[in-house]
């Protein structure tokens, strides 16, 4: 029997969870191994890259999508457990659990919408009417919103201090905060929620920009940015950086561009994104080279 493809793991994977219990996603993957009867060499499979096995790539999968579906969820990396929506869906004694089954949940619907590559008239194409390129694209942009959704997950677990190495390590990437001796002692001590201080906008330090990063959970509304935009004030600072890992009030980004001060806002998603551009926390995995032909060379 062949490794199965993801969406065929996807209702395995629910019955594993069936028990109510916190299940690790690679003991799942070795009992769904069992369950195909794969053999040594169909479970030691690599992809292409070589760099991870066919079957636990399917088994995140699938585990991604049945989370994205509430079927199931993830309170800390590699492990997950069902939800009161998946033992309904259990309850039905489905013989297939596929990506038109989740469809009509509208959390999934919602994930997959925003993951999809658009066309000009902004309409979400098939795969089957995508170009190899686009397709290509489409797939890296999942494969992208899946790794800032693992990120923002790690950062929220994270210790205050690491937090602060982690701001630190993205803005002395990014160009700011001049050596980073003096990045770590514009930014100061932490606190319980994460950092507040001051950073080298740029090498010689014409300018510093002040700082607050906390990981707040939810909306983050016009008063936490009118109490940052005070403290601006009260330092004579003219430039600030509010980051956090959920995301920001239309009123709270209406508010920034009506004073004087220039604020920047980075939310979950634009700070797990820049973390990729600049691998922080990330590293590369493989590297594909898109080629054509140079008609130059075949010119007499």
């Amino acid at each position: 029997m062949s490794i199965p493809d993801y969406q065929a793991i996807m209702l395995p994977l629910l019955k594993i969870a069936g028990d109510g219990k916190e299940h690790s996603v690679r003991d799942a993957g070795d009992r769904i191994a069992d369950l195909f009867h794969l053999t040594e060499e169909e479970r030691k499979e690599l992809l292409p890259s070589g760099q991870q096995e066919v079957l636990r790539n399917r088994v995140g999968w699938s585990k991604t999508y049945l989370v994205k579906a509430a079927l199931i969820k993830s309170k800390r990396r590699g492990f997950f457990e069902i939800t009161d929506r998946g033992k309904k869906v259990l309850a039905e004694n489905l013989t297939e659990l596929n990506v038109k089954y989740l469809e009509r949940f509208q959390e999934f619907n919602t994930f997959r919408s925003a993951r999809h590559e658009k066309n000009d008239g902004d309409k979400k194409k098939n795969d089957d009417e995508a170009t190899p390129e686009e397709a290509l694209e489409s797939a890296y942009g999942r494969l992208r919103s899946s790794l800032a959704e693992d990120l923002l997950e790690q950062i929220k677990t994270m210790s205050p201090s690491l937090f602060e190495k982690l701001v630190v390590e993205l803005l002395l990437k990014m160009g700011y905060g001049g050596s980073r001796k003096d990045a770590g002692q514009a930014i100061g001590k932490s606190g319980d929620e994460g950092i507040d201080g001051i950073i080298k906008e740029d090498r010689l330090g014409l300018d510093i920009i002040y700082i607050q990063a906390k990981r707040w959970e939810g909306t983050v509304g016009r008063p936490e940015v009118q109490k940052f935009a005070g403290a601006l004030q009260g330092q004579r600072a003219r430039k600030g950086v509010m980051l956090t890992t959920s995301s920001f009030s239309q009123d709270a980004q209406n508010f920034v561009r009506q004073i004087d001060n220039k604020i920047v806002l980075i939310d979950g998603e634009e700070l797990a994104g820049l973390m990729i551009d600049h691998n922080i926390g990330v590293s590369p995995v493989s590297v594909y080279e898109i080629k054509r032909i140079d008609s130059d060379y075949f010119t007499e």
